[in-house]
């Protein structure tokens, strides 16, 4: 059904052939024969559709076939220096600066190939189901994450805003906030993750696991959301946050 009238396309175009003699009529403005031809030209549109759809002997509603990730068809690259292990659907990366491995679904397929004499891998999916459709991407870039996060590392910046509030480091593993509560939050640096604070009111958080890393950074961040009147709170680089205007007297 790919008309307002709810019809064969071909009836739709019937419709508004015959409507098209009274776009011009005396008891129309100018607005209803526009009106019109728009109607005409879409079920004309319409009409020519589906009269190829039957030709090529297609039967029943037209079908959207939804083309390959762009995401997930692009090769993974290897980087230099960085090693990996691919046994069916475990993959294990060792780097300089660590180690990660993970298991991929079944939905997908990886394979290796090398892209201008550079190793790299291949992510297919095994059918064109919904569920395979949509893990393509997402399993090409978790996989492109742990070769940069073995190689490169990932840093996530928290900045605090508001009088009084500083953050500070006690010992390796406890990252100590002060953010306008009766007491200071303290909050343990998970295993794989280091953190540093510099004047006082900026957080750097470093790791080689990108999930890990954002998933402790939105708890940091947590302890005190930015408010939307003066935007106090601890908010990630370069977030925008969006102010309320106030109560006026």
């Amino acid at each position: 059904r790919c008309c307002r009238r709810g019809g064969e396309c071909v009836s739709c175009l019937g419709v508004a052939e015959r409507d098209s003699g009274q776009d011009g009529g005396a008891g129309r403005g100018g607005a209803a024969g526009a009106e019109g031809s728009a109607w005409r030209g879409a079920a004309k549109h319409c009409a020519l559709r589906v009269a190829a759809a039957r030709r090529v002997g297609a039967a029943g509603p037209l079908v959207v076939v939804a083309k390959e990730s762009r995401i997930g068809k692009s090769p993974v690259r290897v980087p230099k220096g960085v090693t990996y292990t691919l046994d069916g659907q475990h993959l294990k990366v060792k780097g300089s600066k660590g180690e990660l491995e993970r298991v991929f679904p079944d939905a997908m397929r990886i394979e290796e190939m090398e892209v201008d004499g550079q190793k790299a891998l291949r992510f297919y999916k095994v059918d064109e189901s919904k569920k395979a459709r949509e893990l393509h991407g997402l399993c090409r870039t978790l996989a492109n994450n742990m070769f940069v996060g073995v190689s490169e590392g990932f840093t996530k910046k928290l900045e605090m805003v508001g009088v009084g509030f500083r953050a500070a480091m006690e010992g390796k593993n406890t990252l100590s906030v002060s953010v306008g509560f009766s007491e200071p939050r303290k909050l343990e640096v998970p295993e794989g993750l280091s953190c540093e604070v510099q004047g006082n009111t900026n957080i750097f958080i470093n790791g080689i696991d990108k999930e890990k890393l954002g998933t402790w950074a939105a708890v940091v961040r947590d302890v005190r959301p930015p408010e939307p009147y003066k935007g106090k709170g601890i908010r990630y680089e370069g977030e925008r946050v969006i102010l309320k205007e106030g109560k006026r007297k």
